[in-house]
């Protein structure tokens, strides 16, 4: 109990954050070539295959290009807010850090979900979903407004007087465990575990182009979010990957501003201001639908 009660300092809350962060970078590309050699045995290993994989981390390098230029003005307003504005004082133990965790995994269910409900946020998040594939590098391919939507959604973290060094662990915790999900080498896994976390099958459903599987799973680590907020699908059907229409592309500048030069596209070919402020803020399901009438 000593233990589960003994004060942290701030020093070590960022240490901490920095060590997962980085060596967990060095134990997913290791997982990486494992998948890669097993695609090979199996005879699945194929240029676009290598060409996907090769851009996904090259989009990994250009949002931490972008998350550096913003990184302080980010970690600024978490410590604004939770100076002036924070309701309790909550002290750093690893109970706060727990409770931090579970309340950051929570918050980033709705993000997702915004994610996916919001036309200017979908055209970042969905270099994300772009991939035809799946295995751990998929889980590098960011957007270039990665960096800016979380903000909005655990700002009110440090409202309840969760430290930013906390809040900004818990971060990093929810995003490391979710590349693990990325794999189509673990299956499914015992039912207690596929019943309460999020795992690989869950998380391929995300991925999914099939109908049924649209806008399902949006869980970060608890898959429980998903069943009590009703947009939980269980893995039957076989998945398949990508969004609609392909990108067909292994370019990393096309990947990683995509979404948007699509979205600009959009915007300027849109018949009235009406329909520019739905391209923004109605799901992407719409602006498809749109489109499909205008086919007709």
């Amino acid at each position: 109990m000593e233990l589960l009660t003994l004060a942290l300092s701030a020093d070590d809350i960022w240490w901490l954050e920095v060590f997962i962060d980085d060596w967990f970078l060095v134990i997913a590309l290791g997982l990486f070539i494992v998948e890669m050699l097993r695609y090979a045995c199996k005879k699945q290993f194929t240029r676009n295959l290598f060409g996907d994989s090769v851009a996904n981390f090259v989009t990994l390098g250009l949002f931490m290009f972008l998350v550096t230029l913003v990184a302080m003005t980010y970690v600024g307003i978490f410590f604004y807010v939770y100076d002036n504005f924070r309701i309790v004082d909550l002290p750093l133990t690893p109970w706060t850090i727990l409770c931090c965790i579970v309340l950051a995994d929570l918050a980033y269910y709705w993000e997702h979900r915004f994610l996916h409900k919001n036309g200017f946020a979908w055209a970042t998040h969905t270099v994300h979903h772009s991939s035809p594939h799946f295995n751990i590098s998929v889980a590098y391919r960011h957007g270039p407004m990665d960096w800016f939507f979380p903000l909005f959604f655990y700002l009110p973290l440090a409202l309840m007087g969760f430290h930013p060094f906390i809040i900004l662990l818990a971060e990093v915790v929810v995003q490391v465990y979710q590349t693990l999900l990325h794999t189509e080498t673990v299956k499914k896994l015992p039912r207690p575990i596929e019943a309460i976390f999020n795992t690989p099958s869950h998380h391929r459903v995300h991925h999914a182009t099939n109908k049924q599987y649209l806008d399902k799973n949006y869980a970060g680590i608890f898959i429980i979010w998903d069943k009590l907020f009703g947009t939980f699908a269980r893995e039957e059907a076989q998945v398949r990957y990508g969004v609609f229409p392909r990108i067909n592309s292994v370019n990393p500048l096309t990947i990683f501003f995509g979404g948007y030069t699509k979205l600009f596209r959009q915007l300027i070919n849109a018949p009235s201001w009406t329909h520019r402020f739905k391209l923004l803020t109605k799901p992407p399901i719409w602006a498809w639908q749109q489109e499909q009438k205008g086919k007709r």
